[in-house]
């Protein structure tokens, strides 16, 4: 947010400052980007990241972070994550570690593939290889850091900490031959082996992808649904009906399976006479009317069909035949929920498919090339790629009589997440790490780590890891991390681990790991045989990702200290999607080489969306830019946005400008007010602090200190669990209950005249407050922490330069009052019911009315309310104030079922319970209040379980019901209310004066009002109170039709009647 400002330098100037005093003069309107910026210059003249590094009697706390690609810029998506990367290394770092924050960059895979492939109009390998390979990934190297310094730039600007000075590359040999040696562990332990799998393939770019990756880019599309019929060798005119939604798989087909204990039918088509066998289940889907199209003629198991042959549709692989295919077999994964109940198989082109042929000795074919395009096998359809060969494929089935029924479909479909082509499923010869071997070590080792939210672990992640299938590492690419594979026509095989290593056995010197240099390099046979080479394929990227924890120290040729300190992380973060991506290789990859975690607590973040709820598009603009709203709202209001959300709880955020204008506008600048409130005031007083707030008897001064040191027990608890979700709203409530209860309530003290003992310890209160409130949210808002503590701080004996190198807030415990807390709940609560009740009864808040009655069941908060009364009486303007805590006169107690809450655990008893906790006694429902546990229809119920709602109880008009406290108001006015109520409006238009002339807060006045009766009568019955409020040493009071004089002169209305008013500053002494 913008406000017209000069703003007061993080450095206090003391040309900012009146005469001899302790503060630099703060303006109540600041600009908070232009602030944050002069903070950026601060933090980077003085080095102070760099000292908070200082690892001195510390110890280390350690932290990964992943490395994002710089082929694009970041988005909000980064930004929420680096917020999160930001405040727990802060946190710790005042906690007193040296917390080390090295930033990382994904140099190689699909993104920056892709980027040239748009360039070079690349669309198959072939194109790469007529390209030529270093050719090709020179180009790659070239934009791996394209927009690097867009991304420093934004990195900084949110306040984030973080080594990109000095930051690894997962290009760098160091991190290469890292990778390398990740890989030669597994393949020592008998971890790594190569294989047939079938694997999500994108034809768009040629390449295999991880589970993960396909799951990213899921579309609604609208497919073929073809119902075909396969004719049964020797049986004139019998069919089997099989259901497939991809036409392209037909002339690959091998076999039909059935599951073996499903009811199949025969029935004669009455049309045609057709002889047709499918899933008895599925007979209503199949036919739209059923008892007038067919005829059952035989009832049989699915077992009874197996081993059946049937005619080939197409005549390309029917020489396979010989081995066993085009027969029916079992799959346990046929179901009778759609489709006929009798499965396709084109075991090339689906895992269950291959798993269930390979059992049954049927060899694979696949007649689809790495760009996805028919080869010479099926000449027909030879350089047609697949989706595009359905309509020919389905008109020659059409053609030969094959299509039974022919409908469309509309389902969800994975596609490419970089090329937007759809994906297929397509077996290829792969290299895996046998993640199924370890799988039970993942489990355990998962239990030792810690979620946020806690449900990931055993849930999302738990289960991911419990059916975790063996890793294909390798992809058909060229700008990557290469497979350390040298192998010879004999079936040697050697891994390698660094490059030291292929140096010494090719006895050749090696510049780089890339396949350019690489796969030049042979190694000679250590028997005599003939040379080994290189294997074709380089490593998954989160494979990379995975072996960072090593990589990025470039162990274990160096820096193996470093490491030993690292690992594991104390804390990672990234977002949800990275349960099935990051998080997972990085456990896979730790377990398997240490047999433990790699990481000890992980913060998850949600998605960030658009405002809409769709995905944050550039295409669409549906999106601010991020820079755009760091430059108007600043980086502190960003984050607290972002934080203080569903997002940190792992679920979605649909973004909003507004939601961050609304944190400058309800947080930030209250928290700005309250600090200049302060520092002008402690200012006028000359205000130094002794350190003793702790002693003031006020109960405002102590209930602010109680809710300080509840909020600091708060943080620490929170923070030290990751719970950040538990702690910045309490933080924002904190800075809310600042302004709003403790300044506006107790603001008389600080505009007593001198300095009497109760003014001096409000001031000692509040700037106790606000130096911890800065330290405190230190990590959360750097910013503004900044500002406020450099200043308040300048007057401390002990001080540091800076907020970040302070040290986190400690609790006093013996400063809670939890008895002040719960009645200044019920204050606040008040409060806002007689304004509620004042707007019902149309009666404005200047009208003093005559009596309030707090209703309170409990005597003793009613007693300590009684200490605030000259606070809330003054705020509500009533007259008198009685307490009654007789609330069954008044008010109607009731309770009704938590269902939200009792539905999941209840489930069908759900009914009997809540139709028992509407019948609970009053005394019951007091009791659950307290905390105690009822049984009900014999189920423990707490008060978390149940809803219990206060109403008023009879025809009352001025009663006022809320949970926490009841009133009941007087509404008579007077015309002598009226007339006060006058005099008040008169005071707020000459504060107003004042303030827009531009006085010093105890600046004395001269005073001239011109205004008509009833104005002027008013202004005689409360002149005391006038004079005294405004400062007024002099009054003139002179008719509406005069002009009067001063420094300032204003024209004002009340209820109708003119008010001209003249102020002007007295002489200081």
């Amino acid at each position: 947010m913008t406000n017209k400002t000069d703003s007061p330098a993080t450095t206090p100037d003391p040309k900012s400052k009146l005469t001899n005093t302790p503060y630099s003069a703060v303006r109540p309107d600041v600009q908070l980007p232009k602030q944050e910026e002069s903070v950026l210059e601060f933090w980077q003249r003085e080095k102070i990241f760099e000292r908070s590094l200082d690892a001195k009697g510390k110890k280390t706390y350690s932290f990964y972070d992943g490395p994002p690609f710089a082929t694009g810029l970041p988005h909000y998506g980064h930004l929420l994550a680096g917020a999160l990367k930001d405040i727990v290394p802060r946190y710790w770092t005042m906690k007193g570690y040296t917390v080390p924050r090295r930033f990382g960059w994904d140099c190689h895979g699909l993104p920056v593939e892709y980027e040239i492939n748009k360039v070079h109009k690349i669309e198959s390998r072939k194109d790469v290889l007529k390209m030529g390979v270093d050719n090709y990934n020179a180009a790659c190297r070239s934009i791996v850091k394209r927009y690097s310094e867009e991304w420093k730039a934004t990195v900084n600007r949110m306040g984030r900490w973080v080594d990109m000075e000095n930051p690894y590359f997962t290009m760098d040999v160091s991190f290469m031959q890292s990778v390398w040696w990740v890989f030669q562990e597994l393949f020592k332990k008998g971890l790594i082996y190569e294989g047939y799998k079938v694997v999500p393939y994108s034809v768009g770019i040629s390449t295999p992808l991880s589970n993960f990756e396909a799951n990213l880019n899921y579309k609604m599309v609208q497919d073929p649904a073809l119902t075909v019929m396969f004719p049964i060798v020797n049986d004139a005119n019998t069919y089997l009906l099989a259901w497939t939604t991809t036409p392209w798989t037909l002339p690959s087909n091998l076999a039909l399976a059935v599951g073996v204990d499903f009811d199949y039918v025969k029935v004669r088509e009455i049309s045609s006479g057709r002889i047709l066998i499918l899933a008895k289940a599925l007979l209503a889907a199949t036919f739209k009317d059923p008892d007038k199209e067919v005829e059952v003629v035989a009832n049989v198991k699915g077992k009874d069909l197996l081993d059946l042959t049937y005619e080939p549709l197409f005549s390309y692989f029917a020489d396979r035949a010989d081995k066993g295919a085009f027969r029916v077999i079992s799959s346990a994964h046929v179901t009778v929920e759609s489709g006929t109940g009798i499965v396709h198989m084109a075991p090339a082109f689906g895992e269950d498919d291959y798993f269930a042929c390979a059992r049954e000795g049927i060899p694979i074919v696949n007649p689809i090339d790495d760009d996805g395009m028919f080869t010479s096998e099926v000449p027909d359809y030879q350089g047609q790629r697949v989706k595009e060969a359905d309509k020919g494929i389905i008109a020659e089935l059409k053609k030969r009589g094959r299509i039974f029924k022919q409908d469309t479909i509309q389902h969800s479909y994975p596609f490419c997440y970089r090329s937007e082509t759809p994906l297929i499923y397509r077996a290829v010869s792969s290299w895996f790490v046998a993640v199924e071997k370890i799988k039970d070590r993942l489990v355990i080792a998962n239990q030792t780590t810690t979620w946020v939210p806690d449900h990931l672990r055993d849930g999302r992640f738990g289960n991911w890891l419990e059916n975790a299938r063996d890793w294909a590492i390798s992809r058909n690419r060229f700008w990557g991390t290469p497979l350390p594979i040298w192998r010879n026509a004999e079936g040697e095989v050697i891994c390698i681990g660094s490059r030291d290593e292929l140096e010494k056995l090719s006895g050749q010197k090696i510049a780089d790991l890339h396949i350019d240099v690489v796969d030049k390099i042979t190694i000679p046979s250590p028997t005599g045989r003939s040379p080994l080479k290189r294997v074709e394929g380089v490593l998954d990227c989160w494979f990379e990702s995975g072996s960072m924890p090593y990589a990025q120290w470039g162990f274990p040729k160096t820096n193996a200290e470093d490491f030993q300190k690292a690992f594991p992380a104390d804390f990672i973060a990234e977002g949800l999607d990275q349960t099935r991506g990051w998080f997972y290789t990085l456990m896979v990859i730790g377990t398997a080489l240490f047999d433990k975690a790699p990481f000890r607590n992980v913060v998850v973040n949600g998605m960030v969306l658009a405002e809409d709820g769709r995905k944050m598009s550039k295409s669409l603009r549906n999106y601010p830019d991020p820079m755009g709203i760091l430059n108007q709202h600043g980086a502190d209001a960003l984050r607290l946005y972002m934080i203080d959300s569903p997002v940190v709880k792992a679920q979605e955020l649909k973004f909003s400008e507004k939601g961050v204008f609304d944190i400058v506008r309800k947080i930030l600048l209250r928290w700005w007010n309250s600090y200049a409130f302060f520092a002008n005031y402690a200012n006028i007083d000359g205000f130094i602090p002794r350190g003793d707030a702790k002693n003031s008897p006020n109960i405002l001064d102590q209930w602010v200190l109680s809710r300080l040191n509840g909020l600091i027990a708060n943080t620490q608890r929170e923070m030290d669990a990751y719970r950040l979700y538990n702690v910045v709203p309490q933080l924002l409530q904190f800075i809310e209950d600042l302004t709003n209860t403790y300044i506006r309530f107790n603001r008389s003290h600080f505009w007593q005249i001198g300095m009497p003992e109760e003014k001096r310890l409000a001031y000692e209160t509040l700037h106790e407050v606000l130096i911890t409130l800065s330290r405190l949210m230190a990590p959360f808002a750097p910013f503004l922490s900044e500002v406020t503590y450099r200043n308040l701080a300048q007057v401390l004996p002990k001080k540091q330069d800076s907020v970040h190198l302070e040290s986190f807030p400690e609790p006093n415990l013996a400063l809670l009052r939890p008895e002040l807390e719960e009645a200044v709940r019920a204050m606040d609560v008040l409060v806002a019911l007689g304004r509620n009740h004042r707007e019902k009864i149309s009666v404005k808040a200047k009208i003093p009315l005559r009596e309030v009655k707090i209703i309170h069941r409990d005597a003793t908060v009613l007693e300590t309310l009684k200490k605030f009364e000259p606070y809330f009486v003054d705020e509500l303007n009533f007259r008198s104030v009685k307490y009654d805590a007789n609330e069954d006169h008044y008010v109607q107690i009731t309770a009704k079922a938590n269902f939200p809450v009792l539905g999941k655990r209840l489930g069908a008893k759900m009914k009997a319970v809540g139709a028992g906790i509407q019948k609970l006694p009053l005394s019951s429902l007091l009791d659950l209040e307290k905390g105690k546990v009822l049984m009900v229809e014999g189920e423990e119920i707490q008060l978390s379980d149940v809803e219990i709602r206060r109403g008023p109880k009879g025809d009352n008009p001025n009663l006022s019901v809320d949970q926490v406290v009841s009133i009941e108001v007087d509404p008579t006015v007077t015309p002598e209310q009226e007339q006060e109520g006058l005099a008040r409006e008169i005071m707020r238009k000459i504060q107003m004066a004042r303030k827009a002339a531009d006085f010093q807060m105890d600046d004395r006045i001269e005073l001239t009002l011109a205004c008509d009766t009833p104005l002027t009568e008013a202004i005689e019955a409360h002149k005391e109170m006038l004079l005294a409020e405004t400062l007024t040493t002099k009054l003139q009071v002179l008719p509406a039709s005069t002009e009067p004089q001063g420094q300032r002169v204003e024209t004002s209305d009340i209820d109708g009647q003119v008010l001209k008013i003249g102020v002007t500053a007295l002489a200081r002494p």
